[in-house]
């Protein structure tokens, strides 16, 4: 049987697209602020630290002086899960809370998940906001979202409607590396500020799953 033959024009059009494919490509865009800050985030994942709350108001006295553990438990491409664990005494914790960091079409969304120890959600959760600048690859800026006011509203907390979450990583490889997480209010007259900070030099054994995970 004879074989078929390929003529010159089939050739050339089953060619066209291999030489398209060696075309030289266009320049890689550089990474964005964001970029940078989640790559960051990423290369914590699995790991966990230890922390201490290094604000001073009133309203937090009852963490000062507390055992604290970040823990990146779960990743991806797009979402960063973060439990945040506060020790209550003697071999008991708070594994209340989980920070989530994700990807956006327009920067960074922080939200907080807040759980009872049964594993249901609380009456405030899914509370944050999402970036409304660049921010820099140390520092992530996210203000009070329409969902989390109407939760405040609806719950009796006016006062957070004004709050602005903070998240801030330094570079990887620094000695005194550090991993914060910071509350402001500013425009109340108490000035509110939580922060925690957590020693990036220095990996801890992963706590349990937070509640209900």
């Amino acid at each position: 049987m004879k074989q078929p033959i390929l003529t010159c024009a089939a050739t050339l059009f089953l060619c066209f697209p291999l030489a398209a494919c060696d075309s030289p490509a266009g320049p890689t865009p550089e990474p964005s602020q964001q970029d940078l800050f989640f790559e960051r985030l990423s290369l914590l994942c699995g790991k966990a630290y230890a922390g201490i709350l290094v604000s001073e108001q009133e309203a937090d006295a009852d963490m000062a002086g507390k055992p604290m553990i970040m823990h990146a438990a779960s990743c991806d491409l797009h979402e960063i899960q973060i439990p945040f664990h506060i020790a209550e005494g003697s071999d008991k914790w708070d594994r209340s809370r989980t920070w989530i960091v994700t990807r956006t079409d327009n920067g960074l969304r922080l939200k907080h998940r807040h759980r009872h120890e049964d594993g249901s959600l609380d009456s405030v959760t899914n509370y944050g906001g999402d970036t409304e600048s660049d921010g820099t690859a140390d520092r992530q800026e996210f203000p009070a979202d329409a969902e989390s006011i109407a939760s405040f509203k609806a719950n009796g907390l006016d006062q957070s409607v004004t709050n602005v979450w903070a998240v801030e990583i330094s570079p990887p490889g620094q000695s005194d590396a550090q991993f914060s997480y910071e509350l402001r209010r500013p425009e109340t007259s108490d000035g509110r500020h939580f922060r925690v900070e957590f020693d990036l030099s220095r990996p801890v054994t992963p706590p349990p799953a937070p509640w209900g995970d």
